[in-house]
């Protein structure tokens, strides 16, 4: 999908809300483990629910990949029906790949050429030569790490150069120079809060991809009042806080409800900007 695709979308929809496809054994409705594939019923029920609030999904590959064969099955029938179904949807695969060229290059045919999706977050810790690969694909995008919003983040992410720059900072300017506003996201959590008046001073119209609003603690409003652009420039992700939202048979519809609620006050932010 290209930039101005995407733009169109949120503008159209009045959402930048991004939907976490992120199946647990342990906590769908226990009724629909009689199906022959539970996460597939569970996220198609979710999707349909949510298609109309949202631009994006984002399913993480690990709670489709701990469960094997069974489970790459479910990622493919969920690509597949959003494909098929809502296909001006954005799809990103929460892989976090990343890994000396060559095997990066095996990474982006199974993402970008097999699954044929829209987007990738890579971990950039390897340098160029790992993330490259992954900007050879047209319409294609690379989400890099950069300021996640876990407790650890302040393990490595603040650490400062002689010069006062921080290492977050460092990968968001470095990461820049590989690809363009065109074809790189940045992935910054929403805990973050102010700390995005520092992201937008060394990327300024990039895409942030904000994970962290809802179970995570991290404040819309905030994210907007220092992250929103005039492109928006942003997608929020919401994963638990929506589709975790009740464990009953009513699981989707109040899926539906929580997007539905984010997506109302998406566009009272969007509103700011266009007046």
């Amino acid at each position: 999908m290209k930039r101005e695709e995407l733009i169109q979308q949120i503008f159209t929809k009045k959402s930048f809300l991004c939907v976490g496809l992120d199946p647990d054994i342990q906590k769908i409705p226990q009724h629909l483990l009689s199906e022959n594939d539970p996460f597939f019923a569970f996220n198609k029920a979710i999707i349909d629910q949510t298609a109309s609030y949202c631009v994006a999904y984002k399913p993480n590959l690990a709670f489709y990949e701990c469960n094997g064969v069974k489970g790459l099955v479910s990622f493919e029938r969920t690509v597949e029906y959003l494909k098929k179904n809502y296909p001006s949807h954005f799809i990103i695969a929460d892989a976090k790949r990343g890994d000396i060229g060559n095997t990066s290059t095996m990474y982006a045919q199974t993402f970008f050429g097999l699954y044929d999706l829209d987007a990738l977050t890579v971990a950039p810790y390897m340098g160029e030569d790992s993330v490259r690969p992954f900007l050879q694909y047209t319409d294609k995008w690379v989400i890099v790490l950069a300021l996640t919003s876990n407790k650890g983040s302040k393990d490595f992410q603040f650490s400062e150069d002689k010069n006062g720059e921080r290492l977050f900072e460092k990968v968001i300017l470095t990461a820049s120079q590989w690809g363009n506003i065109e074809n790189t996201m940045f992935v910054v959590g929403a805990t973050q809060g102010s700390m995005f008046a520092d992201i937008r001073k060394v990327a300024p119209q990039h895409f942030l991809l904000v994970p962290g609003v809802g179970a995570q603690g991290g404040s819309l409003e905030e994210v907007c009042k220092y992250g929103i652009t005039k492109d928006c420039g942003l997608l929020i992700n919401s994963s638990r806080g929506i589709i975790y939202a009740s464990k009953e048979a009513d699981f989707a519809v109040e899926a539906g409800k929580k997007a539905q609620e984010l997506q109302q006050q998406m566009e009272i932010e969007l509103s700011r900007i266009t007046g």
